[in-house]
């Protein structure tokens, strides 16, 4: 393979039409500069320059290669200034992962606040379950993806670099007629007498119910299966049962249901960026993961008072 450097050097030579004015020019000494040329001429097979008693002149093949490294080198002058746009974050795409509840809460405010600070980034967004979003993780599909687990279920930290941005808080959904729907908290084991609205297909919602209503001490009764939260919510509205849902669910809230603390006896969930260890972070990564804890932050401020 060619030495990019010395077909570089060829071309000054040729150029200048002299080795001692070219080793000048290039800060390099004549002997250095006759010796990568002796060594090309080596490599190529056959003579480069032909000398004459007042300087050098190329050979055809001297020529022919000299007006390559020019065009390699504005090529690499190219490819330098392009890595150099995107390391300063003026140009280059970016894929994250995301799941609904966070799709639809959390991250339109972040793909604002990234694009206001580099609206030269094309940025996409894929919206899945749990092992969707490792599975693009893993294949390099994503650079970095939310995901989120519980105390039961930690994702192990040497499987991905993980970033904590949020404490997701269960509450309880009830309708605005509701018994308890003044209430500003109230604690699962008041709850064992009701009927019970769930998401479908095994959500992850199920097991924080089954976890907190066994431990609150009693099974919980299921009166519906709704395929998403709005239809969870439409369910409670007409009152055919309460429900449990992460406040980050419920963001976009039905008009006719409440929302109430139940404090420590329900778990939370702790929503995480996520970025696979032996993948080199790019900077647009870093930056919206930066951003991602900044909004996630000024959700929790906005959602405590």
């Amino acid at each position: 393979m060619l030495d990019v450097r010395k077909l570089v050097l060829l071309a000054e030579v040729v150029e200048a039409g002299s080795i001692t004015a070219a080793a000048t020019a290039l800060n390099y000494t004549p002997s250095a500069v006759s010796q990568q040329l002796r060594q090309l001429e080596s490599e190529v097979g056959q003579p480069l320059l032909q000398r004459q008693p007042r300087g050098v002149t190329a050979t055809e093949a001297g020529a022919v290669l000299a007006q390559h490294a020019r065009r390699v080198e504005r090529q690499i002058g190219a490819a330098e200034a392009d890595l150099a746009e995107i390391v300063g974050l003026h140009r280059g795409r970016l894929t994250i992962g995301t799941f609904p509840s966070i799709g639809s809460s959390l991250l339109p405010q972040a793909i604002i606040a990234f694009r206001a600070l580099h609206p030269g980034i094309e940025l996409s967004v894929r919206s899945a379950w749990f092992d969707p979003l490792t599975e693009m993780l893993d294949n390099g599909t994503l650079g970095l993806s939310l995901l989120w687990d519980y105390d039961w279920n930690r994702i192990p930290a040497d499987r991905y670099d993980l970033t904590p941005i949020l404490d997701d808080p269960t509450m309880l959904v009830v309708s605005n007629n509701h018994p308890v729907a003044r209430r500003r908290s109230i604690t699962m084991n008041k709850l064992a007498d009701e009927q019970w609205v769930v998401r479908a297909n095994n959500h992850p919602v199920v097991e924080v119910l089954l976890n907190a209503c066994h431990a609150a001490g009693f099974e919980p009764r299921i009166s519906f299966y709704a395929n998403d939260y709005w239809e969870l919510q439409a369910m409670v509205s007409v009152g055919l049962g309460i429900a449990l849902a992460p406040l980050t669910a419920i963001t976009n809230r039905h008009p006719h249901v409440r929302v109430i603390s139940l404090g420590s006896t329900a778990p939370s969930r702790r929503v995480l960026v996520a970025h696979r260890h032996d993948r080199v972070r790019a900077p647009a990564e870093a930056v919206m993961r930066d951003v991602l804890r900044d909004v996630a932050s000024t959700y929790a401020k906005t959602a405590r008072a």
